[in-house]
């Protein structure tokens, strides 16, 4: 069922691509498949010489596009009632850290605590900067657009040119919702025929998935376990591992796709073809370790349960800092137990939610549109009439050229990544550095020359327009007018402080020292020491991010309830709001995972978080775990949103923080638990439903969807605390700041001082009233007010260009500085207006059938040669790989790496 992309743009297709042994080995059988396909029949085949469909009669169509502005990828949908118009469709928008992106750390959530970046003893160098690159940025988290309601049914026939204007121009408006009944009817009576040309209305989507499916191909295979479950385990394995260290690289999806296809591949050619049968008492059934090619069902679920396997347990953090830093150790059976109740519950939030984020068309996920084009690049056959390049070698030649130049920026060069330019110049101007500089500063130098940087904060060839031109004013408003006028006008003691940083300071401008206010035997807050050393404070920049973290937790359960109230509503009374496009439809063929299945897990495991908390001596009071669930509960479907329709991720961090910081006070363990239960499961529920979501593309069964997420879940967890148990056990000086192999443990560093922060110090000596930050506070009621006015405007005046605006995507876009910085965020900027509004409005045909390749074949090479770069050189050579030379040093000797403040704080403290 993937697909190749013809001169018009339009995808062909076919199964498998190319056989990896000669045809005589299979005889095919007649039962249609995705092979390749005909514009005037069906016949559809596995093996090569069948004609592929090269949807012809739609250049027309496909021409005009180019040359007309598609409202999906320049403008939000407006959802406003009183709008009389024809009900046309427009293209809702379609984006942490954590990532998921590319790489991990799902995130880096858009806000975390106030926390030293890495351990006290590892070294100040660019290091920190460069490796940075390898994290995944997915998790972080979504943006939202407007609602998705309902598409005109004139969209499910065939478009003709005079139709086309319909397709690109007006907004879908309440008016045009239409309710139907529920999509779980009786498949014999729903299943309508449908035109072989009908077609996703979302060009993003017509781009990258195919609109035919091959129901007899197979899927959950033997293959699928094999490759499955090795890479599940040694990715698991590898990324528990290299979490400990610093600084250390992580294995992403993406990559493991890449490995995945000649291990799929090889195993088709080598495998026995001959059919087995299985006693009765196993379903009397055949079966055949090689059923055929190696297809891109089997590769989609290789896929899913790698983004699985490599998505970072939060409870590790739990457990490291529990035994590492508090010496409370629980065992195995409790580790266990934290790990798979964290990670399952969101199994159980994602199935209930499919109807919201799964079946509509408009939940377009554009990041799985990025992994649908991968697919369809590695197994589809392009069909090129006109002579031009085909996607796969367009992909492949991409790739090489970005892993070679990344050793550039990665390596050879590193200045060319961290590019501040301005500052080379002026050094030692503190001003020129805090505007320019790209690690403490605002970096206004515009630019880098780093892929890895560009796409720190999301590809900007997977963000359409209109939710880049968003985040981008966001980020402006916010922080290169905001922060500048806080900073230089000393509000809360900016000045004293690194313009932008996330680590606490105190009241001498130094870092903020825990350990100075922790009793090291009971491991609570020595409230004498604290008040005799220092408060916590925020650099400029940190504290503004808090701000927008504050509001966006309120303005975007606001903005779901004013524009997506309605798609909600007729949800839970199990009524259908969008007329199923062709991919709904032919995911009809399939049965689907019955809702009690999901309920049944959520259930079970959320049972199992209050034995984990009331069967060990934990101190968190039973009521703490259903607070800490209703987070994700009420959050799963307003994230989503953002997720599904801009590829940007929100974070709740902070509100995870500050609840059981107010509610639990003082209990560190507690504390940790709380957030990491809340923030675990609603990262895990955007996992789910996005690969439910890719499936639902790719037109894999749900169940085998479902069993594969199951198995890696469960196989992952396993494996990470095993990892982490060897660790434990047999390597001296764990987590030590001098330990030899550099298993300094980074990250629980940052965890353990954010349970310090919240557990120990508490939100009440931060916010509270009196204190230092307490006005912050009052964001959380400007994010619930700030979306009404837009909403009621474009009510009264629905043809007005604020009906455009989209709060949740202004404020929640720049929240990932820090460590983020200006230039992240220019450069990805200029290279979304190049491809997503130059290169989309006047050549859309290059656009719908490049863009997606090229945004995969950018991260492929880049990642591959970044982690290339890190073992077989960093590593083994350690220091001596150092290249000490200007390219590599001078961005390093500047006041902004040093962190200099623009005032020293007197002896006595500010």
């Amino acid at each position: 069922m993937s697909r190749a992309y013809s001169s018009a743009g339009r995808p062909s297709t076919s199964a498998g691509g190319n056989p990896p042994f000669p045809d005589s080995r299979y005889q095919y059988p007649e039962t249609p498949t995705t092979a390749s396909t005909s514009t005037s029949d069906m016949h559809w085949a596995y093996g090569p010489g069948s004609r592929p469909y090269t949807g012809a009669g739609e250049d027309l169509y496909e021409e005009e596009e180019s040359e007309d502005e598609d409202v999906f990828a320049y403008l939000p949908p407006t959802t406003a009632e009183a709008q009389q118009q024809a009900p046309h469709h427009i293209s809702p928008a379609s984006a942490p850290p954590a990532a998921s992106p590319a790489a991990y750390p799902p995130t880096r959530p858009a806000v975390s605590s106030p926390t030293p970046a890495v351990s006290a003893a590892i070294p100040a160098s660019g290091e920190a900067f460069r490796m940075r690159s390898l994290k995944e940025r997915v998790p972080r988290a979504p943006h939202t657009p407007e609602v998705h309601v309902a598409l005109d049914p004139e969209l499910g026939r065939k478009s003709t040119p005079a139709d086309d204007h319909k397709l690109k121009g007006d907004a879908a408006t309440l008016s045009s919702l239409h309710f139907t009944n529920s999509r779980r009817s009786d498949f014999s009576a729903e299943y309508e025929q449908y035109d072989e040309e009908e077609d996703s209305p979302y060009p993003e989507v017509r781009a990258s998935v195919s609109n035919i499916d091959d129901p007899d191909m197979p899927a959950l295979t033997f293959r699928v376990w094999l490759i499955g479950m090795i890479m599940c385990m040694s990715s698991a394995g590898a990324n528990t591992f290299f979490s400990f260290r610093y600084p250390a690289p992580s294995l992403v999806p993406l990559v493991i796709l890449l490995i995945c296809y000649p291990f799929g591949k090889f195993l088709a050619y080598v495998l026995p073809i001959n059919d087995y049968q299985l006693p009765r008492w196993l379903g009397g059934g055949s079966f055949s370790f090689n059923p055929g090619p190696f297809n891109i069902k089997e590769h989609m679920l290789l896929y899913i349960m790698s983004n699985v396997a490599t998505s970072p347990g939060y409870a590790m953090n739990v457990i490291i800092v529990a035994e590492s830093r508090y010496g409370i150790r629980l065992g195995t059976g409790w580790n266990l137990c934290l790990m798979l109740a964290t990670q399952m519950t969101g199994f159980g939030l994602a199935g209930i939610c499919r109807r919201y984020l799964v079946w509509p068309a408009s939940m377009i996920w554009p990041q799985n549109l990025v992994v649908c084009t991968l697919l369809n690049t590695l197994h589809a056959e392009d069909d090129e009439p006109t002579g031009g390049i085909t996607r796969y070698k367009f992909f492949v030649w991409v790739s090489v050229a970005a892993f070679v130049w990344q050793f550039l920026p990665g390596y050879l060069f590193t200045a060319l990544s961290a590019f501040s330019w301005v500052c080379w110049f002026k050094p030692n101007n503190v001003v020129l550095n805090q505007l320019f500089g790209v690690n403490s500063g605002l970096g206004m130098g515009l630019f880098t020359f780093d892929w890895a940087q560009i796409s720190y904060t999301g590809s900007p060839l997977m963000t359409p327009w209109w939710a880049e031109v968003h985040v981008m004013v966001g980020f402006v408003l916010f922080y290169w007018i905001l922060c500048p006028i806080l900073y230089y006008t000393n509000v809360w003691s900016f000045a004293y402080l690194p313009m932008s940083t996330s680590r606490p300071y105190d009241r001498f401008g130094k870092e903020y020292n825990i350990s100075r206010v922790i009793d090291p035997i009971r491991y609570s807050l020595n409230e004498t020491a604290y008040q005799e050393y220092s408060e916590l404070y925020l650099s400029s920049t940190y504290a503004v991010t808090y701000i927008l973290a504050f509001a966006i937790s309120t303005a975007i359960l606001v903005h779901t309830v004013l524009y997506h109230g309605p798609a909600l509503l007729a949800g839970l009374k199990n009524i259908r709001v969008e007329d199923d496009d062709i991919h709904a439809k032919l995911m009809r063929h399939y049965p689907e995972v019955p809702d009690w299945w999901y309920l049944i897990i959520g259930a079970v495991f959320f049972g199992l978080s209050l034995v984990t908390v009331l069967a060990w001596p934990t101190g968190m009071p039973w009521w703490g775990m259903p607070f800490a669930l209703l987070l994700p509960v009420i959050y799963t479907v307003p994230v989503s949103y953002v997720y599904a329709m801009t590829g940007q991720s929100v974070g709740i961090n902070l509100v995870a923080e500050i609840i059981p910081g107010t509610l639990i006070a003082g209990q560190p363990l507690p504390n940790m638990i709380f957030k990491a239960y809340s923030v675990q499961s609603l990262f895990e529920a955007i996992t789910f439903v996005q690969d439910l979501k890719l499936g639902h593309y790719i037109k894999v069964a749900p169940r085998a969807t479902f069993t594969v997420q199951m198995v890696a879940t469960f196989t992952s967890a396993c494996v990470q605390i095993g990892v982490k148990q060897w660790l434990f056990s047999n390597v001296p000086d764990l987590c030590s700041p001098t330990q030899k192999q550099q298993l300094v443990c980074p990250h629980n560093q940052v965890y353990f001082t954010a349970s310090a922060v919240w557990g120990l110090i508490g939100p009440a000596r931060q916010f509270g009233k009196g204190a230092t930050y307490h006005f912050q506070l009052y964001a959380l009621l400007f994010g619930a007010l700030i979306p009404i006015p837009f909403w009621l405007w474009q009510r009264r005046f629905p043809q007005s260009r604020l009906r455009y605006v989209n709060i949740p995507v202004l404020l929640n876009g720049p929240t990932w500085i820090p460590p983020a910085s200006g230039i992240n965020y220019s450069s990805w900027f200029a290279v979304g207006f190049l491809f997503q509004y130059v290169i989309r409005r006047r050549n859309f045909r290059w656009w719908s059938k490049f863009n997606y390749a090229l945004s995969a074949a950018l991260d492929s090479g880049t990642f591959i040669s970044l982690i290339l770069i890190f073992f077989c050189i960093q590593f083994p050579l350690g220091d001596k790989a150092d290249l000490k030379w200007w390219g590599n040093t001078v961005y390093l000797n500047t006041a902004d790496f040093a962190h200099l403040p623009l005032r020293q704080a007197p002896p006595e403290g500010f």
